[in-house]
């Protein structure tokens, strides 16, 4: 007998998925600290007190990314926050969606661009805020502006921003550990009459160089499996997974590049706003802060039926 998936399968699916990636990220960079430590010559015990140090010092370095970046990104994107008299069918549309969702109403912000795009920002539904473009407002209908808004509202409701701060430490814990050990074996720090055996030392090598790598391309997984999630919880929150599938069809076919938009800030839109310059193939689908539209209007099509 067949089994039969619903939508919440599918936002569960990708809960499971992203917590997974998580366990086995923190071990990866626990290991890999552990493996440069020894490559320093430190005991066991030095060697997880390197660990705890790297950790520390990559999470005061994203504390304050943490609490401002969303006055960064806002600012970046010459973002406006409007009041509710200034634009009331987009207030209310957020409004009511953020009653069947549970949430706080954000803060609302347009950018000044025919682009069509949309992101959603702050460390926690009381301190969140969406921003969209005057160009999705203008080319999109109300059902796949709903679809949209759900998207970015889901981010929010899912703890996103904390998701990825979290990975940002483990990332940046990873590349602390392997600039200063690279730093020291070309400038002699390393101290050479330490015990470190040679194996681990070239294992650290190794480490310093491949991790970092490994790093980003996980945390870039991650972003991918968050946005497959949002867009799984959206549908769920508008019960109408079609309107999300037009929107990311319509958006993903304007070539408009969102002017604003940067390689640092990339991540955060509902589809790379950086048109023109993705490549097609698995090797490069690696490197892709977002998943193929292809593949998210297909996932939302399968819930079609799933969600009433």
């Amino acid at each position: 007998m067949a089994t039969v998936n619903t939508a919440w399968d599918h936002v569960s699916s990708n809960i499971f998925k992203t917590w997974v990636i998580m366990f086995f990220f923190s071990i990866f960079t626990v290991g890999v600290i552990y493996v440069i430590a020894q490559g320093f010559g430190y005991g066991e015990v030095g060697g997880l007190g390197l660990v705890g140090f790297a950790l520390i010092m990559a999470g005061l370095m994203n504390f304050v990314s943490y609490y401002w970046s969303d006055k960064i990104v806002l600012g970046i994107s010459r973002a406006k926050q409007i009041k509710h008299d200034e634009n009331q069918e987009l207030y209310h549309l957020v409004e009511n969606l953020c009653i069947a969702a549970g949430l706080p109403v954000p803060r609302i912000y347009i950018i000044e661009d025919s682009a069509t795009n949309a992101f959603a920002t702050g460390r926690n539904p009381k301190n969140s805020a969406i921003a969209l473009t005057s160009g999705i407002l203008q080319k999109l209908n109300k059902q796949e502006l709903e679809g949209v808004i759900a998207h970015e509202l889901s981010h929010v409701g899912n703890r996103d921003t904390l998701v990825m701060a979290t990975v940002s430490v483990l990332v940046g814990t990873i590349a602390l550990a392997s600039d200063f050990f690279l730093r020291s074996m070309w400038f002699g720090g390393r101290d050479r009459n330490s015990k470190g055996s040679a194996i681990f030392v070239v294992l650290a090598l190794i480490a310093a160089i491949l991790a970092p790598i490994i790093a980003t391309l996980i945390q870039l997984a991650v972003s991918r499996r968050r946005e497959f999630l949002a867009d799984a919880s959206g549908a769920l929150l508008t019960r109408y997974p079609q309107g999300l599938a037009q929107a990311l069809q319509k958006i993903s076919s304007d070539r408009e590049p969102l002017e604003v938009a940067n390689r640092g800030t990339a991540h955060l839109y509902i589809v790379n706003p950086l048109k023109g310059k993705n490549a097609a193939g698995w090797l490069v689908g690696l490197f892709n802060t977002h998943p193929p539209v292809e593949a998210r209007i297909k996932a939302l099509n399968e819930m079609v039926g799933l969600v009433r």
